[in-house]
């Protein structure tokens, strides 16, 4: 079976907060996975992504609106969906501006999410943004130099990481460190113990 929904992510915060558009049914529930018998044998082809849902097939019901939706648990505002306006269109092309607009309140969602994660200071933003700059330069003119760079980065970030994640694991609980990185907690888990595997 395969699921071709549409996701979304950031650098920053990867899988913790998958973004997507979501359905909504006439009755405010959300519907199954719609089900395609491909006719060559027990493969069935399975699909979430909101443009199946046009109530064409007798077994796949009808999307009354479209929504943002992420793997932590955020929902968006309703964008509803007409019908009479849809009509035989393609649902794809027809809920194209309802889609947009549920991937906007979700961009709008991960803006939030960053704004309560734990502040850097600025010298460290800015120092951040400087190195990513200057590496980028010298790829386009030594691509040996900047994977140099890139590793002696590595190695510097590793012993360093090592210590922040020892004491974090010291001063805070799993849900604070989530909190602070804007991660769920089996992610900061998981960030965690990466970082301490580069025990110096």
């Amino acid at each position: 079976m395969t699921d071709d929904r549409e996701t979304w992510t950031t650098e920053e915060f990867g899988r913790s907060h998958a973004g997507s558009v979501g359905v909504l049914l006439p009755d405010g529930t959300i519907p199954p996975p719609a089900l395609f018998d491909t006719g060559s044998g027990p493969d069935v082809y399975e699909s979430t992504h909101w443009a199946v849902y046009d109530g064409r097939l007798p077994y796949i019901p009808r999307a009354a609106a479209l929504r943002g939706v992420c793997s932590c648990g955020w929902t968006g505002p309703e964008h509803p969906l007409d019908w009479e306006a849809i009509g035989d269109q393609d649902l794809e092309d027809a809920a194209d501006e309802q889609a947009d607009a549920s991937c906007q309140d979700w961009d709008d969602h991960t803006t939030a999410v960053e704004a309560a994660t734990i502040p850097l200071p600025e010298t460290v933003t800015s120092l951040l943004a400087q190195l990513e700059t200057e590496i980028g330069k010298l790829a386009e003119t030594s691509p040996l130099a900047a994977l140099r760079a890139v590793r002696r980065t590595q190695t510097a970030i590793g012993g360093v990481g090592y210590w922040a994640a020892r004491y974090a694991q010291q001063d805070s609980t799993p849900a604070q460190a989530a909190a602070a990185l804007g991660l769920t907690e089996k992610a900061a888990r998981r960030e965690l113990d990466r970082l301490l595997r580069g025990n110096p």
